[in-house]
């Protein structure tokens, strides 16, 4: 007879194995989900995880693009991983990018086309902002009404979402191309652009931002006060409460933080990679990043990784639906296999296997 036995103490070879375990099992997953849709398997899975970087075809493109790819799942997932930890689920960080990136987008159409080096810094400014106001809905009626902030959050990304579509199609709409939904190109005014810093290497300010607020969260979380709080009341809340930590003070700080974080992401792909408000504009990053926060272990460093990795799922799905053609929900599926995968092996963590002879009655 298999039996569960919990461990004495959580396992730390299984805590940092899981995620490499899980990635092997979703590659052998997808593997049958892409041999299930009639194409190669063995391609596919080259195509997605080894072509983008080592392939002379497509390195020369992929490469940039994975930092581009990885730095909103990176920014995003550190300031979710820091609610996480205090067990304050922020769902709807996908609104939170949005609305980052309406508030920025919206400096600089507001000072289109007037130059000044000024209006850049304004847009960063005004892209955390959004995301933390966006944040701050949830974090005020968890603290107010003690609503689930699971679901506020999610629900309000649908607001966003239909926010994003009405000024799409309304107040930011480029007036210079009738009958088309979308705002003017940011990419072509020079002091709202948001590029390269080097050519050809994909390193843009939302690059840096990512590895600032890596860095930050790290020492955060390592050396002050705030992050001894917020994993006291992830793992303990009632001694948490005991020392003086303020669960109200704490969940408006966490969602303030993956808000802002969230926001900022927004505002760095508008301005970038994006280069403009459309309806299609939300890509899924604030989901993704959850994928992104739990497969790093909510370990700023472990985030890097992940993040990463993601990066690159995003980018060999766009060569499989170029090449085979592959639906791109199929790649949604797959990245989706990683977290379950992931939540699947965790028990490894706490519980492990036993083997016992059945008692005879």
């Amino acid at each position: 007879m298999i039996r569960l036995e919990k461990r004495k103490e959580p396992s730390k070879f299984w805590r940092i194995a899981n995620p490499f375990l899980a990635v092997v099992l979703t590659m052998l997953a997808g593997a049958v989900m892409f041999a299930m849709l009639g194409k190669d398997p063995v391609v596919a899975i080259r195509l997605i995880f080894f072509d983008p970087i080592f392939s002379d075809t497509f390195g020369s493109y992929s490469r940039p693009q994975l930092l581009i790819k990885s730095a909103p799942l990176i920014l995003i997932a550190v300031g979710l991983a820091v609610g996480f930890k205090a067990n304050i689920w922020n769902i709807g960080a996908e609104g939170q990018y949005i609305m980052g990136a309406l508030f920025g987008a919206g400096v600089a159409l507001a000072f289109f086309p007037a130059p000044g080096w000024y209006i850049f810094p304004l847009m960063v400014l005004a892209g955390a902002f959004g995301g933390f106001l966006w944040a701050m809905i949830p974090a005020i009626l968890k603290t107010r009404f003690n609503t689930n902030e699971i679901l506020v959050s999610l629900l309000l990304v649908y607001v966003a979402e239909k926010i994003l579509a009405a000024m799409a199609l309304g107040v930011m709409r480029n007036p210079d191309i009738a009958g088309f939904p979308g705002s003017r190109d940011l990419r072509r005014y020079e002091a709202a652009h948001n590029a390269e810093l080097f050519a050809n290497t994909g390193i843009h300010w939302g690059v840096v931002a990512a590895l600032i607020a890596v860095i930050f969260a790290y020492v955060m979380m390592t050396r002050h006060m705030l992050g001894f709080h917020v994993q006291l009341a992830g793992q303990a809340p009632r001694a948490a409460r005991f020392a003086g930590v303020s669960p109200a003070r704490l969940v408006v700080i966490c969602l303030g933080i993956s808000g802002a974080l969230a926001g900022l992401a927004g505002m760095f792909e508008v301005s970038g990679p994006g280069g403009q408000v459309r309806i299609e504009f939300a890509t899924g990053y604030g989901f993704t990043a959850i994928i992104v926060a739990f497969l790093g272990r909510l370990n700023p460093i472990g985030i890097v990784l992940a993040g990463l990795l993601l990066g690159l799922t995003y980018i060999g799905g766009e060569l499989g639906q170029m090449i085979l053609q592959l639906p791109g929900a199929a790649i949604q599926v797959f990245q989706g296999m990683l977290l379950f995968f992931l939540l699947a092996l965790d028990f490894q963590t706490n519980y492990r296997l036993r083997l016992s002879k059945g008692v005879r009655t």
